[in-house]
């Protein structure tokens, strides 16, 4: 079981080695209930307009060296970011992070940026990330399950104080049918992607942004972890398919020699027989 600590410090200085499985991406869509339109019924609804805040949550484990306890082997922070580091408390009102059982106040709830939670132990576990949204923005609740990785996979190599495991999931929350005050509060905020707009359509005017030393401090570009941080941009991704494709495309071509030398065997047996 993983152990507590009442330590929520960041931590981490060394250099910026990381291990661990491979990132995930996705798409997830919000959809207003029957009770969500019938409360806004007094918000004019941008139809056929949908906004995408993108995300990344994970954790990050640094392993305490050999003369950690038992039950204190790791320190670890679990958290959720902007896509490119971005303050997302425009959208995120507070992010509620459901840890283990065995921890002291396993529900903890963050109410602003940067939504991240530090923690220390050994075990690995599943934590549900719960984001709650400003009242314009959707009433419903986002759960997001992130399973804690403290430990690195056998291809990455041995345990290391300077490698942190790095577990990360990209995501892009999709807003459908925004409000117009909504929209208007969040058109020219850069963790807000706004999709081209239909021929004709005609913005509401934007709401000034907040002061840009606070949206500073929400963002995580300078955080003491960032360097650690996956690159989520769309050049990597295609770099990392047309990498996958040729690994396949290299099992297969093995695959195909060892069934023709395999063929080859058969044939040579068969001939030998009909002697």
């Amino acid at each position: 079981m993983p152990q507590s600590s009442s330590s929520s410090k960041k931590h981490g200085t060394d250099q910026p080695d990381t291990g661990g499985p491979a990132s995930k991406s996705q798409r997830t869509k919000m959809v207003k209930s029957s009770d969500d339109t019938e409360k806004k019924n007094l918000a004019k609804k941008l139809k056929e307009l949908e906004i995408s805040v993108p995300i990344v949550y994970g954790n990050i484990a640094f392993w305490l060296g050999k003369k950690a306890s038992e039950y204190q082997s790791h320190k670890w922070t679990v958290y959720v970011r902007g896509g490119t580091n971005e303050d997302i408390s425009v959208v995120v009102k507070r992010v509620v992070f459901q840890l283990h059982s065995s921890f002291n106040n396993p529900t903890r709830v963050v109410d602003g940026p940067p939504f991240e939670l530090s923690e220390s132990g050994w075990g690995e576990f599943e934590i549900v990330i719960t984001l709650h949204f400003h009242n314009d923005v959707c009433e419903k609740p986002l759960h997001l399950y992130h399973h804690l990785k403290l430990y690195p996979e056998e291809d990455s190599g041995p345990m290391s104080t300077k490698k942190p495991v790095v577990v990360e999931s990209y995501d892009e929350i999709v807003f459908t049918e925004p409000s117009e005050g909504f929209f208007s509060r969040v058109q020219n905020h850069p963790a807000v992607v706004v999709p081209r707009l239909p021929a004709g359509f005609a913005l509401p005017p934007p709401v000034p942004l907040e002061d840009a030393d606070k949206r500073r401090r929400g963002d995580t570009k300078d955080h003491t972890l960032s360097q650690w941080f996956s690159n989520f941009s769309e050049a990597d991704e295609l770099l990392k398919l047309a990498a996958a494709r040729q690994q396949v495309q290299a099992h297969i071509a093995t695959l195909r020699r060892q069934l023709s030398l395999i063929d080859g065997q058969h044939q040579q047996l068969k001939s030998a027989s009909d002697m």
